[in-house]
Protein backbone atom coordinates (compact mmCIF):
# COMPACT_ATOMS: atom_id res chain seq x y z
CA UNK A 1 0.00 0.00 0.00
CA UNK A 2 1.67 3.61 -0.80
CA UNK A 3 1.68 5.96 2.06
CA UNK A 4 -1.12 8.13 1.73
CA UNK A 5 1.16 11.23 0.38
CA UNK A 6 2.14 9.45 -2.36
CA UNK A 7 -0.87 8.22 -3.28
CA UNK A 8 -2.39 11.97 -3.25
CA UNK A 9 0.23 12.92 -5.82
CA UNK A 10 -0.30 10.14 -7.86
CA UNK A 11 -3.95 10.90 -8.06
CA UNK A 12 -3.40 14.51 -9.33
CA UNK A 13 -1.43 13.34 -11.69
CA UNK A 14 -3.22 10.94 -13.22
CA UNK A 15 -5.93 13.65 -13.45
CA UNK A 16 -4.06 16.21 -15.11
CA UNK A 17 -2.83 13.30 -17.72
CA UNK A 18 -6.62 12.25 -18.39
CA UNK A 19 -7.73 15.93 -18.93
CA UNK A 20 -4.91 16.64 -21.27
CA UNK A 21 -2.52 18.49 -18.66
CA UNK A 22 -4.64 20.55 -16.67
CA UNK A 23 -7.09 19.94 -13.97
CA UNK A 24 -10.98 19.37 -14.23
CA UNK A 25 -13.33 20.29 -11.80
CA UNK A 26 -16.25 17.95 -11.51
CA UNK A 27 -18.92 20.53 -11.65
CA UNK A 28 -18.15 24.61 -12.05
CA UNK A 29 -20.76 25.28 -8.98
CA UNK A 30 -19.37 25.36 -5.08
CA UNK A 31 -19.98 23.08 -2.99
CA UNK A 32 -23.80 22.79 -1.37
CA UNK A 33 -24.65 22.22 2.23
CA UNK A 34 -27.51 19.87 1.44
CA UNK A 35 -27.82 16.67 0.15
CA UNK A 36 -26.12 16.55 -3.47
CA UNK A 37 -28.67 13.80 -4.90
CA UNK A 38 -32.17 14.04 -6.74
CA UNK A 39 -34.92 15.21 -4.97
CA UNK A 40 -36.57 11.96 -5.83
CA UNK A 41 -36.72 9.61 -2.88
CA UNK A 42 -35.11 6.24 -5.09
CA UNK A 43 -31.94 8.81 -5.55
CA UNK A 44 -31.55 9.85 -2.42
CA UNK A 45 -29.59 7.58 -0.49
CA UNK A 46 -26.73 8.61 0.21
CA UNK A 47 -23.66 6.65 -1.87
CA UNK A 48 -21.81 3.52 -0.29
CA UNK A 49 -18.44 4.20 -0.01
CA UNK A 50 -15.73 2.00 -1.69
CA UNK A 51 -14.32 -0.95 0.46
CA UNK A 52 -11.10 -0.40 -0.64
CA UNK A 53 -9.18 3.34 -1.54
CA UNK A 54 -9.49 4.04 -5.20
CA UNK A 55 -5.57 4.15 -7.15
CA UNK A 56 -4.49 5.10 -10.46
CA UNK A 57 -4.00 1.75 -12.17
CA UNK A 58 -2.50 0.55 -15.49
CA UNK A 59 -3.81 0.45 -18.72
CA UNK A 60 -6.30 -2.37 -19.22
CA UNK A 61 -6.64 -3.46 -15.44
CA UNK A 62 -10.31 -4.34 -14.63
CA UNK A 63 -11.22 -0.65 -12.48
CA UNK A 64 -9.80 1.83 -13.80
CA UNK A 65 -10.76 5.18 -12.80
CA UNK A 66 -13.46 7.52 -14.09
CA UNK A 67 -12.46 10.13 -16.42
CA UNK A 68 -12.80 13.54 -14.66
CA UNK A 69 -15.05 16.36 -15.81
CA UNK A 70 -13.34 18.71 -18.33
CA UNK A 71 -14.79 21.37 -20.42
CA UNK A 72 -14.28 19.81 -23.45
CA UNK A 73 -15.96 16.50 -22.28
CA UNK A 74 -18.96 18.54 -21.07
CA UNK A 75 -18.73 20.17 -24.33
CA UNK A 76 -19.00 16.47 -26.02
CA UNK A 77 -21.76 15.58 -23.80
CA UNK A 78 -23.75 18.25 -25.10
CA UNK A 79 -22.97 17.96 -28.69
CA UNK A 80 -24.25 13.77 -28.54
CA UNK A 81 -26.97 14.35 -26.32
CA UNK A 82 -28.66 17.11 -28.85
CA UNK A 83 -27.89 15.34 -31.56
CA UNK A 84 -29.95 12.02 -30.28
CA UNK A 85 -32.58 14.50 -29.05
CA UNK A 86 -34.05 18.13 -30.24
CA UNK A 87 -30.71 18.64 -32.06
CA UNK A 88 -31.71 16.91 -34.26
CA UNK A 89 -35.46 17.67 -34.44
CA UNK A 90 -33.79 21.16 -35.30
CA UNK A 91 -32.33 20.03 -38.56
CA UNK A 92 -35.14 18.08 -39.57
CA UNK A 93 -37.20 20.82 -38.88
CA UNK A 94 -34.77 22.98 -41.32
CA UNK A 95 -35.04 20.40 -43.97
CA UNK A 96 -39.56 20.33 -43.82
CA UNK A 97 -39.21 24.25 -43.62
CA UNK A 98 -37.01 24.16 -46.84
CA UNK A 99 -38.93 21.56 -48.27
CA UNK A 100 -42.04 23.89 -47.68
CA UNK A 101 -40.96 26.75 -49.19
CA UNK A 102 -39.94 24.84 -52.57
CA UNK A 103 -43.52 23.56 -52.87
CA UNK A 104 -45.74 25.07 -55.92
CA UNK A 105 -48.13 26.17 -52.73
CA UNK A 106 -47.65 29.24 -50.31
CA UNK A 107 -46.87 28.19 -46.86
CA UNK A 108 -50.03 29.45 -45.72
CA UNK A 109 -52.15 26.81 -47.35
CA UNK A 110 -49.94 23.69 -46.58
CA UNK A 111 -50.67 22.20 -43.43
CA UNK A 112 -48.41 20.79 -40.58
CA UNK A 113 -49.92 18.38 -37.77
CA UNK A 114 -48.33 17.96 -34.49
CA UNK A 115 -49.95 15.45 -32.75
CA UNK A 116 -51.66 12.56 -35.68
CA UNK A 117 -52.54 9.23 -35.89
CA UNK A 118 -49.68 6.30 -36.19
CA UNK A 119 -51.50 3.47 -36.82
CA UNK A 120 -55.24 2.32 -38.54
CA UNK A 121 -55.72 0.00 -35.36
CA UNK A 122 -57.33 1.90 -32.95
CA UNK A 123 -55.23 -0.18 -30.29
CA UNK A 124 -51.92 -0.01 -31.83
CA UNK A 125 -52.37 3.70 -32.09
CA UNK A 126 -53.10 3.94 -28.78
CA UNK A 127 -49.81 1.98 -28.04
CA UNK A 128 -47.67 3.83 -30.54
CA UNK A 129 -48.82 7.33 -29.01
CA UNK A 130 -48.01 6.27 -25.88
CA UNK A 131 -44.32 4.34 -26.52
CA UNK A 132 -43.91 8.18 -28.04
CA UNK A 133 -44.69 10.00 -24.89
CA UNK A 134 -42.51 7.90 -23.21
CA UNK A 135 -39.79 8.14 -25.31
CA UNK A 136 -40.15 11.81 -24.66
CA UNK A 137 -40.00 11.69 -21.15
CA UNK A 138 -37.27 9.68 -21.35
CA UNK A 139 -34.98 12.02 -23.04
CA UNK A 140 -35.71 14.44 -20.25
CA UNK A 141 -34.89 12.31 -17.75
CA UNK A 142 -31.44 11.38 -19.42
CA UNK A 143 -31.03 15.21 -19.37
CA UNK A 144 -31.29 15.47 -15.74
CA UNK A 145 -29.57 12.43 -14.68
CA UNK A 146 -26.33 13.70 -16.56
CA UNK A 147 -26.74 16.24 -15.11
CA UNK A 148 -26.87 14.38 -11.51
CA UNK A 149 -24.08 11.87 -12.50
CA UNK A 150 -21.75 14.95 -12.64
CA UNK A 151 -22.26 16.51 -9.30
CA UNK A 152 -25.23 18.86 -9.79
CA UNK A 153 -27.61 19.30 -6.85
CA UNK A 154 -31.14 18.64 -8.70
CA UNK A 155 -33.22 19.70 -5.46
CA UNK A 156 -31.18 23.26 -5.31
CA UNK A 157 -29.70 23.97 -8.50
CA UNK A 158 -32.94 23.35 -10.92
CA UNK A 159 -35.72 23.36 -7.38
CA UNK A 160 -36.63 19.67 -8.58
CA UNK A 161 -38.60 19.32 -4.98
CA UNK A 162 -41.77 19.74 -3.92
CA UNK A 163 -40.85 22.50 -1.18
CA UNK A 164 -43.61 25.47 -3.24
CA UNK A 165 -46.29 23.69 -5.02
CA UNK A 166 -48.47 26.77 -4.71
CA UNK A 167 -45.81 28.75 -5.83
CA UNK A 168 -44.49 26.94 -9.02
CA UNK A 169 -48.37 26.40 -10.08
CA UNK A 170 -48.75 30.31 -9.87
CA UNK A 171 -45.85 31.30 -11.51
CA UNK A 172 -46.60 28.60 -13.86
CA UNK A 173 -49.93 29.71 -14.89
CA UNK A 174 -48.92 33.18 -14.82
CA UNK A 175 -45.80 32.24 -17.32
CA UNK A 176 -48.73 30.41 -19.59
CA UNK A 177 -50.86 33.29 -19.81
CA UNK A 178 -48.05 35.62 -20.68
CA UNK A 179 -46.89 33.58 -23.38
CA UNK A 180 -49.74 31.82 -24.62
CA UNK A 181 -51.85 35.25 -25.40
CA UNK A 182 -49.45 37.12 -27.49
CA UNK A 183 -48.25 33.28 -29.23
CA UNK A 184 -51.67 33.25 -30.80
CA UNK A 185 -51.77 36.53 -32.14
CA UNK A 186 -48.05 35.93 -33.39
CA UNK A 187 -49.59 32.74 -34.95
CA UNK A 188 -52.48 34.24 -36.89
CA UNK A 189 -50.68 37.48 -38.03
CA UNK A 190 -47.71 35.04 -39.51
CA UNK A 191 -49.81 32.89 -41.12
CA UNK A 192 -51.68 35.84 -42.46
CA UNK A 193 -48.89 37.51 -43.78
CA UNK A 194 -47.74 33.74 -45.61
CA UNK A 195 -44.87 33.36 -43.22
CA UNK A 196 -46.31 30.29 -41.74
CA UNK A 197 -48.19 26.64 -42.12
CA UNK A 198 -51.25 26.28 -40.81
CA UNK A 199 -50.36 24.20 -37.68
CA UNK A 200 -53.10 21.75 -36.97
CA UNK A 201 -52.24 20.67 -33.31
CA UNK A 202 -54.23 17.37 -33.49
CA UNK A 203 -55.91 15.01 -36.04
CA UNK A 204 -56.24 12.05 -34.11
CA UNK A 205 -59.46 10.20 -34.33
CA UNK A 206 -62.45 10.67 -32.40
CA UNK A 207 -62.00 7.58 -29.78
CA UNK A 208 -61.69 6.99 -26.16
CA UNK A 209 -58.47 7.83 -25.25
CA UNK A 210 -58.09 10.76 -27.52
CA UNK A 211 -58.40 13.42 -24.77
CA UNK A 212 -56.12 11.48 -22.20
CA UNK A 213 -53.46 10.79 -24.66
CA UNK A 214 -53.40 14.76 -25.96
CA UNK A 215 -52.96 15.70 -22.11
CA UNK A 216 -49.94 13.28 -22.03
CA UNK A 217 -48.31 14.29 -25.03
CA UNK A 218 -48.78 18.00 -23.64
CA UNK A 219 -47.05 17.03 -20.29
CA UNK A 220 -44.50 14.97 -21.96
CA UNK A 221 -43.31 17.97 -24.19
CA UNK A 222 -43.56 20.69 -21.09
CA UNK A 223 -41.00 17.99 -19.57
CA UNK A 224 -39.15 17.32 -22.32
CA UNK A 225 -38.30 20.45 -23.45
CA UNK A 226 -37.69 22.39 -20.38
CA UNK A 227 -35.23 19.38 -18.94
CA UNK A 228 -33.15 19.90 -22.06
CA UNK A 229 -33.29 23.36 -23.56
CA UNK A 230 -33.65 24.95 -19.58
CA UNK A 231 -32.90 22.63 -17.36
CA UNK A 232 -29.98 20.87 -18.59
CA UNK A 233 -28.72 23.45 -21.50
CA UNK A 234 -28.38 26.61 -19.32
CA UNK A 235 -26.89 24.42 -16.16
CA UNK A 236 -24.11 22.73 -18.64
CA UNK A 237 -23.18 26.32 -19.96
CA UNK A 238 -22.62 27.56 -16.97
CA UNK A 239 -20.16 25.19 -15.91
CA UNK A 240 -18.81 26.42 -19.34
CA UNK A 241 -18.57 30.12 -18.45
CA UNK A 242 -20.78 30.75 -21.07
CA UNK A 243 -22.42 34.58 -19.90
CA UNK A 244 -25.99 34.59 -18.90
CA UNK A 245 -26.88 36.55 -21.82
CA UNK A 246 -25.52 34.22 -24.43
CA UNK A 247 -26.64 30.75 -22.36
CA UNK A 248 -29.97 32.63 -22.88
CA UNK A 249 -29.83 33.25 -26.76
CA UNK A 250 -28.34 29.88 -27.27
CA UNK A 251 -31.45 28.40 -25.75
CA UNK A 252 -33.83 30.47 -27.23
CA UNK A 253 -32.31 29.52 -30.25
CA UNK A 254 -32.27 26.06 -30.16
CA UNK A 255 -35.70 25.99 -28.91
CA UNK A 256 -36.80 28.14 -31.78
CA UNK A 257 -35.23 25.65 -34.12
CA UNK A 258 -36.88 22.30 -34.08
CA UNK A 259 -40.49 24.24 -34.33
CA UNK A 260 -38.78 25.76 -37.97
CA UNK A 261 -41.17 23.06 -39.57
CA UNK A 262 -44.43 25.33 -38.22
CA UNK A 263 -42.92 28.01 -40.24
CA UNK A 264 -40.62 31.42 -39.37
CA UNK A 265 -43.21 32.71 -37.15
CA UNK A 266 -43.04 29.28 -34.90
CA UNK A 267 -39.31 29.83 -35.20
CA UNK A 268 -39.78 33.57 -33.81
CA UNK A 269 -42.42 32.83 -31.22
CA UNK A 270 -40.99 30.35 -29.35
CA UNK A 271 -37.61 31.89 -29.47
CA UNK A 272 -39.12 34.79 -28.01
CA UNK A 273 -40.87 32.19 -24.97
CA UNK A 274 -37.46 30.64 -24.61
CA UNK A 275 -36.01 34.01 -23.85
CA UNK A 276 -38.72 34.10 -21.52
CA UNK A 277 -38.33 30.84 -19.92
CA UNK A 278 -34.25 30.76 -19.88
CA UNK A 279 -34.41 34.10 -17.98
CA UNK A 280 -37.07 33.31 -15.57
CA UNK A 281 -35.17 29.83 -15.18
CA UNK A 282 -31.53 31.66 -13.95
CA UNK A 283 -33.69 34.12 -11.26
CA UNK A 284 -35.36 31.46 -9.61
CA UNK A 285 -33.43 28.33 -10.22
CA UNK A 286 -36.85 26.56 -10.53
CA UNK A 287 -37.71 24.17 -13.43
CA UNK A 288 -41.06 23.36 -12.24
CA UNK A 289 -42.93 26.73 -12.79
CA UNK A 290 -41.77 26.22 -16.54
CA UNK A 291 -42.99 22.45 -17.23
CA UNK A 292 -46.40 23.76 -15.83
CA UNK A 293 -46.62 26.77 -18.31
CA UNK A 294 -45.28 24.45 -21.06
CA UNK A 295 -47.41 21.57 -20.31
CA UNK A 296 -50.82 24.10 -19.78
CA UNK A 297 -49.97 25.72 -22.87
CA UNK A 298 -49.62 22.30 -25.53
CA UNK A 299 -53.13 21.15 -23.12
CA UNK A 300 -54.97 24.16 -24.49
CA UNK A 301 -53.91 23.92 -27.99
CA UNK A 302 -54.15 20.31 -28.33
CA UNK A 303 -57.37 19.50 -26.70
CA UNK A 304 -58.82 22.96 -27.93
CA UNK A 305 -57.98 22.15 -31.37
CA UNK A 306 -59.52 18.60 -31.10
CA UNK A 307 -63.16 19.86 -29.37
CA UNK A 308 -63.66 23.54 -31.36
CA UNK A 309 -62.17 22.41 -34.75
CA UNK A 310 -65.46 22.03 -36.73
CA UNK A 311 -67.15 24.73 -34.50
CA UNK A 312 -65.17 27.55 -34.26
CA UNK A 313 -63.85 29.01 -38.14
CA UNK A 314 -60.76 29.44 -37.97
CA UNK A 315 -59.71 26.36 -36.51
CA UNK A 316 -61.22 24.56 -39.76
Amino acid sequence: MRPPEARAAALRLFAVWESGGKIASYTRFPPDSQVPSLSWRVMTSAPVPPSEPTEPTEPGADSPLPRPYTDRSIRVEIVVLFLVTLGTSGLRSLVSLIDALLAPAPLASQTVSIIVPQAQASLLDLAKQLLTIMSGLAWGALALYLLWRGGVNLRTRLGLDLRRPWADLATGLGLAALIGVPGLVLYVVAVRLGVNLTVAPATLNDVWWRIPVLVLAAIENGFLEEALVVGYLVTRLEQLRVPAWAAIAISAVLRGSYHLYQGFGAFLGNAMMGVVFAWVFQRTRRLWPLVIAHSLLDIVAFVGYALLKGHVGWLS
